[in-house]
């Protein structure tokens, strides 16, 4: 008769050790489509040109309405990783779809961030891009890390927190982020498949676009 000579202990560490490469995966994918941001793709703009024609065409706030409008139904918009060729760079196999609804996404958060004046190459500013991608507020994600840095986030709290802070934040938005995307994404990031070539869907849901897109605004308030 066989028995199951796993104990407890040892289930608890292969959950960890599943849930650590998940994290690093997401981790490398958040990094590629940040600097794809800021560089560009091919065929895409960099995150400062896109700002550049917006505010070079309206005011602030209609520029920023106009931004969030477009990203919104880029998103939606089936094939979105039609010709993207920038893809093909990431640096682990992730699913072509998690890709982009992470890089399009990012870019809607980022360049929000940048119209209300953040640096965008501040490891700070960076920090939070990651946090509001995930869904939940900064305020909740800063309060799950353990920190207190009282009820009001601002401009200046974000730019002065220390490298410590700033870890523990990243730890909790990856596990989020692993979590969105391993549930209501559909996608195990502990278990990735080659990306292929092909016309990849970039279908995602309209209103949690636009919930992000709320939650950056609050965040990178001007």
């Amino acid at each position: 008769m066989s028995t199951n000579t796993a104990t407890p202990d040892a289930a608890v560490s292969a959950r960890r050790q599943v849930t650590h490469v998940a994290e690093e995966k997401m981790l490398e994918t958040l990094d590629w489509a940040y600097n794809s941001t800021l560089n560009g793709l091919p065929g895409q703009k960099s995150v400062y040109e896109l700002v550049d024609d917006y505010l070079g065409k309206y005011d602030a706030d209609e520029a920023e309405r106009r931004l969030i409008q477009f990203q919104t139904s880029k998103a939606a918009t089936s094939g979105f990783v039609t010709g993207l060729g920038g893809l093909l760079t990431l640096p682990v196999a992730v699913p072509a779809n998690v890709a982009s609804v992470i890089l399009v996404q990012m870019r809607m958060i980022a360049a929000i961030a940048l119209m209300h004046g953040y640096d965008l190459h501040s490891e700070q500013v960076r920090t939070f891009v990651y946090a509001t991608l995930t869904g939940s507020s900064a305020a909740d994600i800063i309060k799950q890390s353990g920190l207190q840095l009282g009820s009001k986030l601002s401009a200046g709290v974000i730019r002065q927190l220390p490298a410590s802070a700033l870890s523990k934040i990243n730890q909790r938005a990856l596990l989020h982020l692993v979590t969105k995307f391993g549930t209501t994404g559909a996608v195990n990031l502990g278990k990735v498949v080659p990306v292929v070539g092909g016309l990849v869907s970039g279908s995602v849901d309209t209103a949690t676009t636009l919930s992000i897109a709320r939650l950056a605004d609050k965040t990178f308030a001007p």
